[in-house]
């Protein structure tokens, strides 16, 4: 990647909250003035989901599972930090805070999934480390959604009717896993080996197809955003009235990880800790909009909630890039990594 493209690359991410911000209001303006052209835009909402997918999902580099493995001790860290620890921490917090049913599986469904895209972006910001981020990033993709079902099981099997809901996530699984197996296709054809000229041309394109689609995930989220405001317009009315339970939830979640990530990385050098602190604050609301838009008539305000609590990640980012370094400083000169 040239210096002028990751500028450029940069750029568009530092102003994504305010893109998303301007992409929300002109949505719900739109879908107020007009609740026709809501429900025609909505239908552009699933074919725009699975793109951004896609996209998102090239930027994982499923070759790497192997050697994250090697780093017995950060993955075991990580492991325990967001598939035990904080699973716990949000259940509590659910516990704590009054929400009604579609609220509350909105705030299960984001919060229990660990992200696997814009948190390597946010680790290498704050002095972690990139490539080790990069590295578990297939892992943390490959267990977050066999262990979802287990998770909601545990924490709504006696408030919710969850079979029903259960098999309604199938058509999101399907938007969800047919952009995986493509990005997967497309890294595998990207590294494959090249014989002749007409190859090493092909090799080329593919090169450049999947450089373009590092620069998609901003603008189609925008996209993704602005259809679900102008469609649901009548429900983010309805949120407003839980908006300080869930600001509440929110904020106390990205504390509570940031602490979570300061206890388990007294065993890590401070590079990978921070790396693991990052992990444990940002969540994969881009996997589970999907999930939550199949949801049944009734739920429709868990896919606002999840839209909310990817802003309210955003800023809390912002916080953690100046934060963890503080609060996961260097050791000793004797002990400081190589």
């Amino acid at each position: 990647m040239s210096a002028q493209t990751a500028a450029g690359k940069e750029v568009l991410e530092r102003y994504q909250v305010a893109l998303y911000l301007l992409a929300i209001a002109l949505g719900a303006a739109l879908g107020w003035a007009s609740p026709t052209l809501g429900e025609a835009l909505e239908l552009w909402l699933w074919p725009v989901l699975a793109g951004l997918l896609y996209a998102t999902f090239t930027q994982v580099p499923f070759a790497n599972v192997t050697r994250a493995l090697r780093d017995i001790r950060f993955v075991m860290a990580l492991m325990v930090g967001n598939f035990v620890i904080m699973p716990a921490v949000v259940w509590g917090l659910v516990q704590l805070v009054p929400l009604g049913p579609a609220a509350t599986l909105g705030v299960l469904l984001v919060l229990l999934m660990p992200c696997t895209d814009w948190f390597i972006g946010f680790a290498h910001l704050g002095r972690g480390d990139g490539a080790r981020a990069v590295a578990v990033a297939p892992l943390l993709l490959g267990l977050q959604l066999p262990l979802l079902p287990l998770y909601l099981h545990v924490m709504l099997g006696e408030r919710l009717a969850l079979a029903p809901l259960i098999t309604s996530l199938l058509p999101g699984l399907g938007v969800i896993f047919l952009p995986l197996a493509l990005a997967a296709l497309s890294e595998k054809l990207s590294a494959g080996k090249v014989t002749g000229q007409r190859g090493a041309a092909r090799k080329g394109a593919l090169a450049i197809w999947m450089a373009a689609m590092g620069w998609l995930p901003v603008p189609l989220l925008a996209v993704v955003v602005f259809l679900i405001a102008c469609a649901q317009v009548q429900i983010i009315g309805e949120i407003g009235g839980a908006f300080w339970q869930l600001l509440t939830i929110f904020i106390a979640y990205l504390a509570a990880a940031a602490l979570v990530g300061k206890a388990l990385s007294t065993a890590l050098a401070p590079r990978a800790g921070r790396t693991l602190t990052f992990s444990l604050g940002t969540r994969n609301s881009f996997l589970v909009l999907p999930l939550a838009l199949s949801l049944p008539s009734g739920f429709e305000a868990a896919a606002i909630v999840i839209v909310f609590q990817s802003l309210v990640e955003l800023f809390g980012m912002l916080v953690y890039v100046s934060l963890v370094p503080r609060l996961i400083g260097e050791p000793d000169v004797s002990l400081r990594e190589p």
